[in-house]
Formats: structure tokens, sequence, C-alpha cells
């Protein structure tokens, strides 16, 4: 990891060409360019998204089911392909990659889903090692990365417990040291507290935070209006596949964060248009 101008951390990308860092380093860390997404025909699932994340943003992605927030997350890590526009990932173009790139454009990035995705029978060491173990990195630094991630996210010394016999909140806590284990670039959080009560979630919300302190750009969805309330961090509000954006948190508007509404009010302005 090097680091540029104080607080802000620059991480490489494995798949770009040597010697265009330098150059990536500046530009946005994602730019959604007229991007639209088909599931069904003629409705878009996505539709006209023009948006602009610069590297070190913390943004929660909410909406309303069917919105399209996992689907936004998704076209990131390459689950899905646009149907027409694009997304730039550091000036790169997603969609334009290889299939052999996909898994390094990955490696830069932390995803953490609602469901945990661990795998319960195998220990906490283990469920967090594996991101680390695929890029056949040496055992030695296999075990001090992990370790120094499992401080990070409350679990030290947890490492040989068996997974299963956490709680939820807990087993979170063991996806989100997978997700930062490879220090990525940009950490995609699909609901990751959809499954905990208030209490944890606002845990879990604040480790997201300690993580993105450190200069990793978050985009964290949700639906969950309380816990938006409590923090002051851009939002991107999703409503019919359009892009409805607050550039500060639902504390400097209350009462006014209607996702389903079309119209600007209080603070919420129209980004993009089909």
């Amino acid at each position: 990891m090097t680091r540029g101008a104080p607080g802000k951390v620059v991480r490489p990308f494995a798949f770009f060409r040597a010697g265009a860092q330098s150059d990536r380093a500046n530009r946005p860390i994602l730019v959604f360019e007229d991007v639209y997404k088909y599931f069904k025909k003629d409705q878009p699932t996505l539709r006209g998204i023009n948006l602009v994340v610069e590297r070190g943003e913390f943004c929660f992605v909410t909406g309303p089911s069917g919105a399209g927030k996992s689907t936004l997350l998704q076209l990131i890590y390459r689950k899905h392909t646009v149907d027409a526009g694009r997304i730039l990932f550091a000036g790169r173009d997603i969609a334009r990659l290889k299939s052999s790139s996909v898994p390094f454009l990955r490696r830069n990035l932390g995803i953490v889903f609602q469901d945990f995705k661990v795998v319960k029978h195998w220990t906490v060491f283990e469920n967090v090692a594996i991101a680390l173990e695929i890029l056949d990195m040496p055992r030695r630094l296999v075990r001090a990365r992990v370790a120094e991630a499992l401080e990070r996210v409350g679990l030290a010394g947890r490492g040989g417990d068996r997974t299963e016999g956490l709680s939820g909140g807990e087993q979170q806590r063991v996806a989100v040291a997978r997700a930062i284990v490879t220090e990525p670039a940009l950490i995609l959080a699909d609901e990751p507290t959809g499954n905990l009560d208030p209490h944890l979630a606002i845990d879990i919300l604040t480790l997201f935070e300690e993580i993105h302190e450190t200069g990793t750009t978050v985009l964290f969805a949700t639906h969950d209006h309380s816990l938006m309330g409590k923090r002051d961090h851009r939002i991107i509000a999703l409503d019919e596949g359009r892009v409805l954006e607050a550039r500060t948190g639902l504390r400097s508007w209350p009462g006014a964060m209607d996702v389903g509404a079309r119209t600007e009010t209080s603070g919420l302005r129209v980004v993009a248009s089909g």
C-alpha cells in the first residue's frame, strides 16, 4: 500500500498497465455514464444513471425494494454487465474488461452481503484467509494479515472459533474482515445490516466508518432511514432506476427524505433522468 496526500490511501490496481497508476490515482474511483440495465424488455432496472464517486467517499445507497440498489453494486463487480452506457473504475471501463481480467478487478473490491456468505463449518480464520489464499500469498503473511483484520473488526483471538457458533453480528464481522483483508480500494456493502437488530446495525455501520477513515471508499446500500439519520454521509437515493442525490445526510433536512418521491425536496436534486 502506498500513500499520497495526507489522509489519502492510494492502492495499486493489478489489472492496469504498468506506468498508468499515477494518472489513474487522480481520477474518481467510480463514474457511471448514462448507464442502463434491463432484466425485462422495455423495463429498465437502471435508467440513465450518471454518477461520480470520488476516492475516499462514504456513500449511502438507498431506495425502496426493487429500486436497483443491488443491481448497481453488482454491475461494479461484474456479476452483470451494462446494456448501455459505461462504468469507469479508476478510469477503466469495467464492461470492456476481458473475462480473465475480472478476478483482478475484484481483488480491488471488498464485498459484504446481507446474508454474510460465510462458510459456517469453517473457522473464523479459514473464512477470512481464503481471500488471501486464492492470491497465493505466503502462509506467514496470511496469518499476519488475518490477525490484523480480525483485530480491526473486534474479533482478535477468535480465529480458531467455528463460525457456526457465532452470533449474527459476529458472523457479519467475519464477512467484513474477509472483505478488508486484501486492503481493497472500494468496499461494496449490500444491505449489510439487514439481518441485524438496530443496536448491532449501528455497530456494523461504525465498523465500516472506521474502515473508511483509513482511506477506503465505501458504498453502503441500505433502506434503513433510521440508520442514515444518525450520520451525515452523502446519500445516493434510487427511485425506479433513476438517481436522486443528497450531498449531506438526513439530519440536514429532517423529514424530507421520501425516496419514492420523484420531485426535488429540501436538498434532494435529480442528477439523472431517463
